[in-house]
């Protein structure tokens, strides 16, 4: 065999880039648009990386630190088989079929790799939407900062984290979200976009302005620019190795930008002849990556015997693979419902990457008894000494988001937090809403316990995607990956003041969000209670604070206790009664507990203190006695919580109803600015009353 020069393992290079294509060639002759390929072969959903790969390898290839994490995309699955990935399962995937990266809940390119043995790189879930792997890998990159510089973790020293994109994605949120958390961090991230020129049939230009966002970024400060041919496997080995290393040496971080040929259409579905001429087709051709490397490897690197060897032994090594993959069974759909929440582990579950163990959680006290000689504590108080509470007992709760360091929130929830835990525990944040979401859940995928701030609920629109994602992740990996944060949400009415911004509650869209739980608590004692409880959760938790019980005394309360957790779905029952039962949550229980004054002890009276999960089975034993029900929250009428409450009694208490189940709420409208207009369409303790007399006369 010739001899092997310094620099990359080209050999295992070959191997790797010879085994995506192979993979490639199968996929595109058996996707589900092929008809003659049998049904149980077809492949779902069909992504190429033809033309990506070798260049993808050589990363792959420089990413052996115990902490080090990638951020991918769809046509990333060159960079997994060097990181690990068994040829096998990078079959078993596209074709749906058990184990796999998700067994068969997600799209099969939809990848992700935890670390094989406690060793090797982090390959972090992925997502169907385009960009939104940016800001999850620039929030690993800030756990690395973190781990090394405060709690003096030697393991993460040098580690790097690496977001991978195609040229279209430069123009999402997410790639200027992180890059401005990169840049202004000096975090330990590397941008790596491979430009193959067209984004489904979008060219490059319409992209970012003269098509080279490697030359728009030049003058960018604290970020080092590359720029190269991808299809030199020389030149990009060089450029790769600039990059790692300058980041890897704490300078900053880094982007490089390596062109590299589109060699098929988008995906399975797609037909780039609609849209690309045939000699822009064949140029491309000309440039395939493959030829070059095998070029530059023989025979300098191995003999041309050596490098048909290595042919056959890929040849054979797929083929296995293929027929070990095609065998596997179809998903169990009797599982799909598991790992929506976390779940008690039975044998063979995986093991689950993100959030704290279970030694760091049995380390926290706690108790569902509260103290009862506490001081009498506002609502915001009762947050910030949870807040303040949980930094000092965990080192791994870090408290973020905009304004909420050196101004302590608009609130002044945060005041004084980080000049007693210091700003790498408590800090401000870019004004990206997808930023500071995206940022947390990377955090928890590195085992951190995140605690980020939405300046107010309307504010979470921009971070939807990353919600959304945040909330799937557990279910869509199969358990592999989990991102349990916490986000602290303002919202509603203010006092004597509202608008269509700062005062939407919208809780409903949460609960929506699947994975999720949304804690609402009516006073400051519950807040407590709850706000721990999600801190020490398995899952990602929506903490909702009331704008009018930040602002008034309201929800006043006795502090509890440092150690106090509140079981999440344990409703309070405020007033027991024999008539009615009246169903609230957040601010308007200060609202109905005077209307239920009037009426004695025929209104029993709920505090629902969280919406996801609810309290289904105190509700319905209270209506079964009662016969009657009214629910009253601030949320719009259609399609508010209370139509999911209403419909689950008319399907599991119907025989024991007395009267239709009422519903008071804000109707569609806006929540409006000027007070006059706010009263009329909020519900007061006047409306209340007046509903639940209304019920009970019928």
């Amino acid at each position: 065999m010739a001899t092997q020069k310094p620099g990359p393992d080209w050999r295992r290079i070959a191997y790797h880039a010879l085994v995506s294509r192979a993979l490639d060639d199968i996929e595109e002759t058996t996707n589900r648009n092929k008809t003659s390929v049998p049904h149980e072969h077809l492949v779902l959903y069909q992504f190429s990386a033809r033309g990506h790969e070798v260049a993808q390898i050589l990363l792959g290839s420089l990413l052996d630190r115990p902490h080090d994490a990638a951020g991918a995309y769809y046509r990333s699955r060159p960079l997994l088989l060097s990181l690990g990935l068994t040829i096998e399962d990078a079959f078993a995937s596209p074709l749906g079929r058990s184990g796999g990266f998700s067994d068969g809940r997600d799209i099969g390119v939809v990848c992700n790799l935890p670390k094989r043995n406690g060793k090797g790189a982090v390959v972090l879930p992925m997502s169907g939407d385009v960009g939104s792997q940016y800001t999850p890998t620039a929030g690993w990159a800030q756990s690395i900062q973190y781990y090394d510089e405060v709690l003096k973790d030697p393991s993460y020293a040098g580690s790097i984290a690496v977001a991978l994109g195609g040229e279209a994605s430069v123009a999402t949120n997410g790639f200027w979200a992180s890059l401005t958390m990169a840049t202004t961090l000096k975090l330990p991230m590397l941008f790596y976009i491979e430009d193959n020129g067209i984004g489904i049939s979008v060219r490059r230009d319409m992209q970012t302005p003269g098509g080279n966002i490697a030359a728009n970024l030049a003058s960018f400060e604290n970020l080092l620019v590359h720029d190269g041919d991808g299809t030199d496997p020389v030149l990009t080995a060089r450029l790769l190795s600039e990059v790692v290393a300058h980041v890897r040496a704490g300078k900053g971080p880094a982007l490089i930008h390596l062109t590299v040929p589109r060699l098929s259409s988008h995906s399975g579905s797609d037909n780039q002849t609609a849209y690309r001429t045939a000699a822009e087709i064949a140029d491309d051709v000309k440039r395939d990556p493959l030829p070059k490397l095998r070029a530059h490897l023989v025979p300098s690197v191995v003999t041309d015997a050596e490098w048909r060897a290595l042919e056959r032994e890929v040849e054979r090594a797929v083929g296995t693979a293929l027929a070990g993959a095609r065998a596997r069974p179809a998903p169990n759909p009797a599982t799909v419902k598991r790992f929506i929440f976390a779940e008690s582990k039975q044998p063979g579950d995986t093991e689950v990457t993100g959030g704290l163990s279970d030694a760091e959680l049995a380390a926290l006290g706690s108790t569902d008894v509260p103290e009862a000689d506490g001081p009498i504590t506002r609502f915001a108080e009762a947050v910030r000494r949870t807040l303040a509470r949980e930094l000092e007992v965990n080192p791994k709760v870090l408290v973020f988001g905009e304004d909420v360091g050196v101004k302590g929130g608009v609130h002044l929830v945060t005041e004084g937090l980080q000049r007693r835990f210091g700003v790498a525990r408590v800090f401000d944040t870019s004004l990206s809403e997808e930023g500071i979401i995206g940022r947390a859940v990377g955090m928890a995928g590195a085992g951190l316990m995140p605690v980020a701030e939405i300046q107010f609920r309307k504010y979470a629109d921009p971070a939807t995607e990353q919600l959304n994602n945040c909330g799937t992740m557990r279910w869509r990996t199969n358990n592999r990956f989990a991102a349990p944060i916490v986000v602290r949400m303002p919202g509603g009415f203010g006092k004597d003041v509202g608008d269509p911004w700062h005062s939407l509650s919208s809780e409903v869209t949460w609960v929506h969000g699947i994975g999720w739980q949304v804690l609402i608590p009516s006073n400051a004692a519950d807040a407590v209670g709850l706000l721990r409880a999600a801190m020490r959760s398995r899952n990602p938790s929506i903490f909702f604070e009331h704008r009018s019980l930040l602002m008034t005394s309201d929800g006043s309360a006795r502090y509890p206790g440092d150690d106090y957790v509140l079981p999440l779905g344990r409703a309070n029952r405020l007033r027991e009664g024999r008539a009615i039962t009246v169903v609230t949550w957040g601010a308007m229980v200060h609202r109905c507990v005077p209307a239920a004054e009037q009426f004695g002890d025929r209104v029993e009276l709920f505090d629902l203190r969280t919406v996801a999960p609810w309290d289904r089975s105190g509700v319905l034993e209270s209506v079964r006695k009662t016969g009657r029900c009214l629910i009253v929250h601030e949320d719009t009428l259609s399609a508010g919580f209370g139509a999911e409450i209403a419909a689950t009694l008319a399907a599991e208490a119907f025989w024991w109803l007395d009267a239709p189940i009422e519903r008071l709420a804000v109707e569609d409208v806006p929540m409006p600015y000027h007070e006059a207009l706010l009263d009329a369409v909020l519900p007061d303790a006047a409306r209340v009353a007046a509903a639940i007399e209304r019920t009970l006369s019928q």
